[in-house]
């Protein structure tokens, strides 16, 4: 069995940023995990003294507190830099940008609407920035109820599919006076997503790696799904089952924007000992 990797698959640059910021800053602590993949959490908190902290209040003043690649809530950025913490701001500029739009949009009076998950930090940050409040939904089901301006600002969840994007901006279009459309989703998104529907077309098996909380690798999994049944979502070399690869020609790897090499690496490496 041949074992190929997709064209473009995991760390994308922003959380090629936040890593490199998180190693530069020892001794400090991400408030929530600043990836969504626990195995590299440990790492950094084992080799550079990066711990995790889940409550924002329990930093003090003059402690280091790392913001997460996902953001945080405005209100609660707000609290740490008054009291007296040394913030270190590791934000995806990718997810700065919605919050961004979602500011100014609100200001200037638009009803702002999220195409993303309302539980995903990225999201809730993002909302927390809309000044007037803001729409969360996943569905065009979920804007049939609403009661919006004739203005309307759209925004997405920087790693959803472009496909599912684009139905709820074509279902607002017609309804409302003006809509403006503004393309959040990152291109790491874009290439990773159609290296994995291309792979997954003329493979056999196809594995995607990534914390099973990873939005985007859940994306990639729905898509590897559509075009090649035996599909499965992982999260290291411990997740293999082997009989997966009985009877296959082609297996096809990818990963998620939060996967780093290393565990890539295993995977492959796991397999190739087993097939020999």
């Amino acid at each position: 069995m041949k074992i190929e990797l997709a064209e473009k698959y995991g760390f994308c640059f922003g959380v090629k940023r936040a890593i490199k910021i998180a190693e530069e800053n020892q001794n400090a602590a991400t408030y929530g995990p600043l990836i969504h993949n626990s195995k590299e959490i440990d790492r950094l908190d084992k080799d550079y003294k990066v711990g995790l902290v889940e409550d924002f209040t329990t930093f003090q003043s003059g402690d280091k507190a790392i913001v997460r690649t996902h953001g945080i809530v405005k209100e609660e950025l707000a609290a740490l830099k008054s009291s007296g913490v040394d913030v270190v701001d590791a934000t995806c500029p990718f997810v700065t940008k919605p919050q961004e739009i979602a500011h100014e949009m609100s200001e200037a009076g638009y009803s702002v609407v999220i195409f993303g998950d309302e539980k995903h930090p990225e999201i809730k940050g993002v909302k927390s920035y809309a000044t007037h409040g803001a729409e969360v939904v996943t569905s065009i089901e979920e804007l049939e109820n609403l009661k919006l301006r004739e203005h309307v600002a759209l925004i997405a969840q920087t790693t959803r599919k472009v496909e599912e994007y684009l139905k709820i901006a074509n279902y607002l279009i017609p309804r409302y006076k003006e809509v403006r459309v503004f393309n959040t989703i990152c291109n790491a998104t874009f290439e990773n997503q159609e290296a994995v529907r291309k792979l997954s077309k003329k493979a056999d098996v196809m594995l995607i790696i990534g914390g099973k909380n990873s939005s985007n690798t859940k994306q990639l999994f729905s898509i590897s799904k559509e075009n090649c049944r035996d599909s499965y979502h992982i999260e290291d070399e411990k997740d293999l089952d082997f009989s997966w690869f009985e009877k296959k020609e082609l297996c096809g790897v990818s990963a998620g924007a939060s996967t780093p090499d290393w565990i890539i690496q295993n995977v492959v490496n796991a397999i190739e000992a087993k097939l020999d």
